[in-house]
């Protein structure tokens, strides 16, 4: 393959289309983060937008199902912004959930210092369901440290 200068390539009529593209999908990402309520704005996202139609994308059916009572309102917001959507559409796109987890185990055990606020916590409660329910997370806390050593 023969060497070509890295302007050639960038300047390439394909990848300027979609360069025009990603630039309108990412306008029009920040026209639904400004109209979206914050919660289900981290959990969707502009997957597309084709023939005046913007699809959203969300992490799960329960964001899904929420958007889709939204829609009127967001259609009305976003259009203030951008005049040429004329419809919305939600997906479903789960995310990968494994990709923010960490790979070492045992880091889901709570730190000592949470520890304490809850043995703090079993003594200021009277008998209850819930002060037994802080002691079970106690005990278990503990037997989980004594296995770690």
């Amino acid at each position: 393959m023969p060497a070509h200068k890295i302007g050639t390539l960038l300047g390439a009529p394909e990848l300027q289309a979609l360069s025009g593209k990603v630039r309108r999908l990412a306008e029009l990402q920040q026209a639904y983060l400004s109209c979206a309520p914050h919660p289900l704005a981290r959990a969707s996202r502009v997957a597309d937008y084709r023939t005046g139609t913007l699809v959203i994308a969300a992490d799960n059916g329960a964001v899904a199902a929420k958007l889709k009572q939204l829609v009127p309102r967001l259609l009305v917001n976003i259009r203030k912004r951008e005049p040429e959507v004329t419809g919305i559409k939600i997906a479903v796109q789960v995310k990968d959930i494994t990709a923010g987890l960490q790979s070492q185990p045992g880091t889901d055990i709570p730190r000592i210092e949470n520890i304490e606020v809850f043995r703090e916590l079993a003594h200021r409660l009277p008998e209850s369901g819930l002060r037994s329910a802080v002691r079970t997370l106690i005990r278990r806390h503990e037997r989980r440290r004594s296995d770690d050593e």
